[in-house]
């Protein structure tokens, strides 16, 4: 990552909590306006919601950690989603996305863009290259997949991904929430990459965050005083949550191969239990040799896994079983916290989806999915798992 220093040369950087800036000159505020001068041009600031130092070095520390050219924060990941989206594609045009992805982004593109926006959106396969190819048009401005796809850890060919995209004159647009150091979609041909910051790059599950990197010409035209959708719709991040999620990203690398690690423990002793186990580390999952092919070497298959017990009744009732008896983790929404969470996809994260959405995307009414976390110790936490397993007979 990029070095950075406090205002005063600290050796973290300066909080700066201003909605407005100032200038030394009256001719510098209409430069400022027109885009010839900014951050990287004169070191020039206007407006807390176009601009703000402490949240654009933060941006340039995701960009950095993705081996992006630049990036900047917005208030959620969902923001980052939505502004991404309307600033690549206009009322009529179109989408092409996975038909597995988190249940808030399914809402967005199935019945929010179509229906508010004029922006029609098709859900493929993206493991069927051919349908992919199929649902391409004149009209597809972005070619939209998870990178580790949420819930069903179906691993995205990023390379054929972009090439199909660039192709046909679309974007590849890349949601690496779940792969964060894995996986580098830039460095395999993607356009733009999304973050959830909320998830394992910030690590605490204490601030909603998103960020957005790609090249510096897109994201500069995303903060047009004209037509940019940061600028204008104003997904503002607070500088003082910027700062915070800044401290945490040096390490980052630490969290995501201990994630990694006992999650691929874990995996594989629920395997030889005969339990039905989700996880691109384990050789027979479908895109095991996939994601060791785009991985960057010692960061593991995720910190994510999933477990199908066949019936929504029993993955209930193992949940309540690991968080009430065994005090392993939690029921609750969301990833990449230090303690374990644990929710039943069908009827949460992925409840946007109808029962059919469902089954073309592979989410079954029993996968549990676990966001292994590594507090106590790893021996610990298994007895636990098997303590539950035992008490619901599995």
């Amino acid at each position: 990552m990029r070095h950075e220093f406090g205002e005063h040369g600290g050796v973290n950087m300066s909080i700066e909590t201003s909605t407005t800036f100032t200038v030394l000159d009256a001719e510098t505020m209409p430069e400022i306006f027109t885009g010839t001068r900014g951050p990287d041009m004169g070191g020039c600031y206007l407006y807390g919601r176009h601009f703000n130092p402490t949240v654009y070095v933060l941006g340039r520390q995701v960009a950095a950690l993705e081996g992006a050219e630049t990036g900047y924060c917005t208030a959620s990941g969902m923001s980052a989603i939505s502004a991404v989206i309307l600033q690549l594609c206009g009322t009529g045009d179109a989408v092409v996305s996975g038909n597995t992805v988190y249940g808030g982004t399914f809402a967005l593109f199935k019945e929010y863009l179509p229906a508010r926006m004029g922006i029609d959106v098709t859900f493929v396969d993206m493991s069927d290259l051919d349908a992919v190819e199929a649902a391409l048009n004149d009209r597809v401005r972005v070619l939209y997949v998870e990178s580790i796809a949420n819930p069903t850890l179906r691993v995205a060919d990023i390379p054929k991904l972009a090439e199909l995209a660039h192709a046909h004159g679309a974007q590849l647009v890349v949601d690496n929430t779940f792969a964060p150091l894995i996986v580098s979609p830039i460095q395999h041909g993607a356009d733009v990459v999304i973050h959830s910051l909320t998830k394992f790059m910030n690590g605490a599950s204490d601030y909603i965050a998103g960020a957005i990197c790609g090249s510096t010409e897109f994201i500069m035209s995303m903060m047009d005083l004209h037509q940019g959708s940061l600028m204008l719709l104003g997904p503002t991040m607070d500088p003082r949550a910027a700062y915070n999620i800044s401290m945490r990203l040096p390490h980052l690398a630490l969290r995501m191969k201990e994630h990694s690690h006992r999650a691929q423990v874990l995996a594989e002793r629920l395997v030889e239990r005969g339990l039905d186990v989700v996880y691109p580390g384990l050789p027979d999952h479908p895109d095991h040799a996939l994601l060791q092919s785009l991985a960057n070497p010692g960061y593991g298959a995720g910190g994510v896994l999933g477990v199908d017990l066949k019936e929504n009744a029993l993955a209930n009732q193992f949940m309540e079983t690991l968080q009430n008896r065994d005090k392993f983790g939690y029921m609750a929404v969301s990833l990449g916290y230090f303690d374990t969470l644990m929710s039943c996809s069908a009827t949460s994260t992925s409840s946007e989806l109808s029962e059919e959405d469902q089954k073309a995307a592979g989410i079954l009414p029993g996968l549990v999915r676990v966001s292994v976390g590594y507090t106590g110790s790893l021996e610990q936490r298994w007895a636990q798992l098997e303590d539950a397993l035992n008490v619901i007979g599995v």
